[in-house]
């Protein structure tokens, strides 16, 4: 029973997801208020199946399922809407719902194709660390995403404002001020968050291979992405990086990111490897 009602909710949230994004993709055109609403409201809805989703695949699993690519990745796309909507709670850009939207469905995309197979938990992650370490990691991955996604639309709307002619994107995009503000804010959260994950898996791996350290691929591309996002954080306070590096950074930082959650896992391995 479990069973079904966890590959039904994982087939609504595929149709949700995407028709939300779909949706925001008609309020950038038209611009009208409403639709944003309605949007909003669908992907709310699907941030709410993406919880059911988790919850029925930890009782099939018996473990926090952050342990497969197509967990991971799932995760990731559970972290990123709700990053997005207490954003959306405390704050209002423009149109940056539509961005993250397509963001969001394309990781879904992403975890439907891999496979999402239950495979048995290894011994070494039976561990109540095993959800405070990933789950801090994929949560900080949601807001440097947002982050990212910033970065983009920063990009965009410079290169609109240098370029003179104010096209199809320059109304509909917020301002560089707006934006900028947006980087830091999601990259102080994001960045406190990916902290949290590497202090709480040093102190799993002492408990559980007597070392804090292991320089597993992952690991260590873990590390260079935290100090990519510690230069742009220190030189944020201390020379007043914004605008356009701190944009750029932003896109760095994140393809960091991906290169940690899945260049290190296929092409380097390592113990962090996922179960396919």
């Amino acid at each position: 029973m479990i069973t079904e009602i966890n590959f039904l909710l994982f087939q609504a949230i595929i149709a949700v997801t995407l028709g939300s994004t779909a949706v925001y993709l008609v309020f950038f055109i038209s611009q009208k208020e409403k639709v944003r609403t309605v949007a909003r409201n669908i992907l709310l809805f699907s941030g709410v199946l993406q919880t059911f989703y988790i919850i029925t695949r930890y009782i099939l699993t018996g473990h926090t399922p952050i342990t497969s690519m197509h967990e991971t990745v799932f995760f990731f796309v559970w972290a990123l809407t709700w990053a997005y909507l207490s954003f959306r709670w405390r704050h209002t850009v423009k149109n940056f719902g539509t961005f993250t939207s397509v963001l969001i469905s394309a990781l879904v995309i992403v975890s439907a194709v891999v496979s999402k197979d239950i495979n048995p938990l290894p011994p070494l992650l039976r561990s109540w660390w095993l959800p405070l370490h990933a789950g801090f990691t994929i949560i900080a991955y949601g807001f440097l995403a947002l982050a990212f996604v910033g970065g983009l639309m920063y990009l965009v709307q410079e290169w609109e404002l240098k370029s003179k002619r104010f096209g199809y994107f320059f109304s509909r995009l917020p301002s560089l001020q707006a934006l900028d503000q947006l980087n830091n804010h999601c990259l102080t959260t994001g960045f406190i968050f990916l902290t949290l994950g590497i202090i709480t898996g040093t102190i799993w791996g002492k408990q559980a291979l007597g070392t804090y350290w292991r320089w597993d691929p992952k690991e260590t591309w873990t590390v260079i992405t935290w100090f990519i996002y510690l230069i742009q954080f220190h030189q944020r306070l201390t020379v007043g990086w914004r605008g356009k590096r701190a944009a750029v950074m932003a896109i760095i930082g994140f393809c960091s990111v991906i290169f940690t959650l899945w260049g290190a896992t296929y092409l380097l391995g390592g113990e962090h490897s996922y179960a396919r």
